[in-house]
């Protein structure tokens, strides 16, 4: 079949070919196929290209090393403008607690004079251990410990339920809920001080014969639900793809288990940011355990500190000494609960801004 073929393209080509053609052919032979000429390739690696070749820009008439050299310096410029700006602020954000150690350490006639000084003439620990003997540190800081931590389980567990529901279930009104839970947090906190202390009263956990476990109610419940925390476990519960929900109906889980075992361990930064955060706003509560307890006893530790203890009863005089020394004991455990865990923070904040 190949040599009948090849037989017919000659014949073809023959046809095809002029007399003239065909004597040239018969003298000379068929006519060769020109050979294509193979494309040599600089090797880099054998090749030395000159050094003292300079490159410039005709536009500018600069060199590339000027330009490179001007850049340098803008930034080094610009970084350095950056960090003493940064340090500055820095040194106003720490020279307020440098004032309250070291005025933690001074006499309080030194604390008084009208020269002040930046370094105690003699340092005082004394006043340290004034406030583990005198002051009520420890009934303070128990009572302290125990609102703050049960006002926190509870705000997470109300802000996981709520968050799961505006962010996962759907049920006819949820946005309709949810934008008057938003309208809410647009009403300052102190115009809520009068209706939640009626509603407080009206269960009868204030009166002349308060208990400290009614007193630890009227401290916890009315602020065991923040429209803040739940409107942050949202927008992190919606950037949990779908699919993980419609499979896990697939498998038969139920809403409640998908809850706990799929959308909790997903959020947990975000969980671990909001327990920080209320851990530390109960901490430092002033205007309402000072207005629901009568007791001094059942108050905390914010209350203690501007309390009675650290006045003269019969002059009058405040030694503000022994109070610096019990606010310095107070921060610290805040201070290194933010040290070490201030990534949580930010990460758990931070994501609820990705995605609506």
């Amino acid at each position: 079949m190949e040599k009948k073929k090849k037989q017919k393209d000659i014949k073809t080509y023959f046809k095809k070919t002029s007399k003239k053609d065909l004597k040239k052919i018969l003298k000379h032979g068929l006519p060769k196929k020109p050979k294509l000429k193979k494309k040599v390739y600089p090797n880099f690696a054998h090749e030395k290209i000159n050094s003292h070749i300079v490159l410039s820009l005709e536009e500018s008439g600069r060199t590339v090393e000027s330009i490179r050299r001007t850049e340098r310096i803008g930034n080094i410029a610009s970084t350095t403008v950056l960090y003493i700006v940064i340090t500055i602020l820095a040194l106003f954000m720490i020279f307020p607690f440098y004032w309250m150690i070291i005025t933690s350490l001074k006499f309080n006639d030194e604390i008084q004079a009208t020269t002040q000084t930046f370094y105690p003439s003699i340092i005082m620990w004394s006043n340290y251990v004034y406030v583990f003997q005198q002051f009520k540190f420890g009934t303070y800081m128990g009572n302290t410990i125990v609102v703050a931590v049960f006002s926190t389980i509870g705000t997470l567990i109300t802000t996981i339920t709520a968050g799961f529901a505006f962010g996962r279930l759907q049920f006819k009104g949820r946005e309709a809920v949810f934008m008057i839970f938003l309208m809410t947090m647009m009403i300052p906190g102190e115009m809520m001080v009068i209706s939640n202390y009626i509603t407080v009263a009206s269960f009868g956990w204030i009166g002349s014969q308060q208990t400290l476990t009614e007193a630890y109610l009227a401290m916890i419940v009315p602020f065991i639900i923040s429209v803040f925390y739940i409107y942050l476990l949202r927008q992190n519960i919606k950037q949990i793809p779908n699919e993980l929900y419609l499979s896990s109906k697939v498998d038969g889980k139920s809403d409640w288990e998908f809850l706990w075992k799929v959308v909790v361990p997903l959020v947990s930064p975000t969980l671990i940011s909001i327990t920080i955060l209320k851990f530390m706003g109960t901490w430092n509560s002033y205007v309402w355990p000072n207005l629901v307890t009568n007791n001094q006893d059942f108050r905390l530790i914010s209350n203690g500190l501007r309390g009675s203890a650290f006045t003269d009863s019969i002059t009058g005089i405040t030694s503000y000494g022994y109070q610096m020394a019990a606010t310095v004991i107070v921060t610290v455990p805040l201070f290194l609960l933010f040290v070490f865990f201030r990534k949580y923070i930010m990460r758990g904040v931070g994501r609820a801004g990705i995605k609506g």
